[in-house]
């Protein structure tokens, strides 16, 4: 069993892939570890063993991830798929849980392609059974071809909101309406983004055709939806909002929240990696130079788990990130991997390109942002938004106080589903940006971990997957 790698790749979606295939062509010993039993992450779910009797109905997109599997599985390179990262610090010691057993791996240099989270979109209500984000019922339908039987209401914005809807029309899902919290003019506002976005007019399109399928499908569509709350006893019942100056109140049993992804930091923490605030995405990322280098020595981070950037961006600058690993191992000489990186730089940036369009065209609401005092803010541990103001008016100033006195980001999601609810509250109680606020701390375990699993550590050998 090797317990140490030159290189070790957290995370097997379009940049860890990437990543990991660029610097193994160059002659770096890889291994990859990623929680899930097939590559592809959350994007490229299933794509070459999909459950699905007809893979069509989720778009062309989903199938471009196949040809990027099929690569990778070919690459020289160790791959262990079900496996979780629960520890990682600074010295690049790493933490690995395997078939219940953990295992301790050194690596040289680390790639961070954990990707993005969905942001959370805290409504009253919505910890009722039958409220979900879009994106954990879309892991649904392409690990386990999970649909709706009785309806659905979507509630939001965002891309990931409408591809979702168009699918589950495909799939013959009735969808009784889509709520959309856009505010008021932030169409217009998006405009002037215009020009820039045109170099990427595919995606213009892609969301155009959306929209207009919807459309004709008949869905009710309620825009600048506000105030909304689910309702139920035990379980969802119906959705009330605000929309057109009239109070709404639509029955449902399944209920479907979605604004937007934001990057998924913890690992970046748990490396001391710094941050910064992107007041644009309204979300921390990662600071990190253009060839993906952290502030932490040989700590790499690559695609929507440094910024958010969406699929074929994050594959493209999983390319130059492995480039970048690869001369840093000295194996790759400067001028052979800047021509090597010349097209990947001009086709990544074409599709960044959008990026700032649909950033101002799908803002998180103000009133999701910064919820109402009988909203859940934490479900892990039931501490409401009014809870959270309290402590802040008592004195606390940022997160780990917060922590501290309610303990809001103690549960099993560790933070990572309230923290910027948290840090939002924070920082329009104190009147100043959340970048003053700060984030809550990571500490290990990163995932659960028990202590029959850590004794088991020394006595089990991980096992390379072969395809």
């Amino acid at each position: 069993m090797k317990t140490e790698y030159q290189l070790v790749v957290i995370g097997a979606g379009p940049a860890g892939m990437a990543a990991a295939q660029a610097a193994a062509q160059q002659g770096v010993e890889v291994a990859l570890f990623d929680e899930q039993a097939q590559p592809g992450g959350q994007i490229y779910r299933q794509v070459d063993a999909s459950p699905l009797d007809d893979v069509a109905l989720l778009g062309k997109d989903y199938s471009l991830g196949k040809p990027l599997v099929q690569a990778f599985r070919g690459a020289h390179l160790d791959y262990f798929p079900s496996s979780s990262l629960w520890y990682l610090d600074k010295t690049l010691q790493l933490g690995i849980l395997r078939d219940g057993v953990s295992h301790s791996v050194k690596a040289q240099k680390v790639i961070l392609a954990g990707g993005a989270q969905e942001r959370p979109m805290p409504i009253p209500g919505w910890q009722l059974p039958g409220v979900m984000g879009a994106g954990a019922a879309q892991i649904l339908l392409k690990s386990a071809a999970m649909l709706p039987e009785d309806g659905v209401v979507f509630a939001g914005n965002g891309p990931l909101l409408l591809l979702l809807a168009w699918q589950y029309l495909r799939a013959g899902v009735v969808i009784k309406a889509i709520l959309d919290i856009s505010p008021r003019g932030s169409r217009l506002k998006a405009m002037r983004h215009m020009p820039q976005a045109l170099a990427a007019s595919d995606y213009l399109w892609k969301g155009l055709s959306l929209m207009l399928s919807i459309k004709l499908a008949a869905v009710p569509w309620y825009k600048h939806a506000s105030h909304l709350q689910a309702e139920g006893e035990g379980c969802l019942q119906a959705v009330s909002f605000h929309s057109g100056g009239k109070q709404h109140r639509l029955e449902t049993e399944l209920l479907l929240l979605h604004q937007g992804v934001v990057p998924a930091l913890h690992l970046a923490q748990a490396a001391d990696c710094a941050l910064q605030w992107n007041p644009q995405q309204q979300c921390w990322q990662a600071v990190r130079d253009r060839w993906g280098q952290s502030s932490t020595p040989n700590v790499y981070i690559a695609g929507d788990g440094a910024s958010i950037g969406g699929a074929r961006a994050a594959h493209l600058d999983g390319k130059l990130v492995g480039l970048q690993v690869a001369h840093d191992c000295s194996l790759l000489e400067a001028a052979r991997r800047d021509r090597l990186a010349k097209p990947v730089f001009a086709a990544r940036d074409r599709h960044l390109a959008i990026r700032p369009f649909l950033d101002a065209c799908y803002p998180p609401a103000q009133d999701m942002l910064v919820p109402a005092d009988d909203t859940m803010v934490c479900r892990c541990e039931e501490v409401s938004a009014g809870t959270v103001r309290e402590v802040v008016e008592i004195g606390c100033r940022g997160p780990n106080q917060v922590k501290a006195f309610t303990r809001c980001g103690m549960g099993p999601c560790q933070g990572r589903f309230c923290a910027s609810t948290v840090e939002q509250i924070i920082a329009h109680e104190r009147g100043v940006g959340v970048e003053a606020v700060g984030r809550y701390s990571v500490r290990p375990p990163l995932k659960p971990v028990t202590l029959g699993q850590l004794a088991a550590s020394s006595e089990a050998e991980l096992e390379i997957e072969h395809d």
